[in-house]
């Protein structure tokens, strides 16, 4: 006579734990895609006000040191941006936001192409973190990279893993 043991608990399957990790994948590309459609929205409301006033007000609002050699050319940029080039920002941040927010949900949805459409979207992008990295180092950048490089491979161990496995 055989006696079989059932599990009391039921063991965090790979897929489960692969799961999680495409769950919080997701979540990710949602946030950068959420953030750039707010900064879209806001490139597009700045059309039509006088620029120097609104950044001012932020200036002021947020606390900022408006005499910092950073924040110097930050304004000068900012005051110096044409309607036409307002208009061109928004257009690229809200086609990122598109993608982010596809490859987001995709994800979540734990589809097969959202992995395939992540990993070439970001490994794409990573040549530019390098060279933006190159030149001005900043651990802000260097951990943006690091995760992108991390999600890359671990979407690319699990394309080649499910290939491998038996269907």
């Amino acid at each position: 006579m055989v006696v079989t043991r059932k599990a009391s608990a039921p063991n965090r399957s790979a897929a489960h734990r692969g799961s999680t990790a495409l769950l919080l994948i997701g979540l990710f590309k949602l946030l950068k895609g959420i953030l750039l459609v707010a900064a879209g929205v806001g490139a597009l409301k700045l059309l039509h006000k006088d620029i120097a006033s609104v950044v001012m007000h932020w200036v002021e609002v947020l606390r900022v040191d408006p005499g910092g050699r950073f924040m110097q050319r930050l304004l000068q940029k900012l005051f110096s941006t044409t309607p036409m080039q307002l208009k061109d920002l928004s257009v690229a941040l809200f086609i990122y936001a598109g993608l982010f927010l596809t490859e987001g949900v995709g994800l979540l949805l734990q589809k097969h192409w959202a992995e395939y459409l992540t990993v070439i979207s970001t490994t794409t992008l990573i040549p530019l973190e390098v060279y933006e990295l190159a030149k001005r180092f900043s651990a802000a950048k260097l951990a943006i990279l690091a995760i992108n490089v991390a999600i890359v491979w671990y979407l690319i161990y699990r394309i080649r893993d499910r290939r491998g496995s038996p269907r």
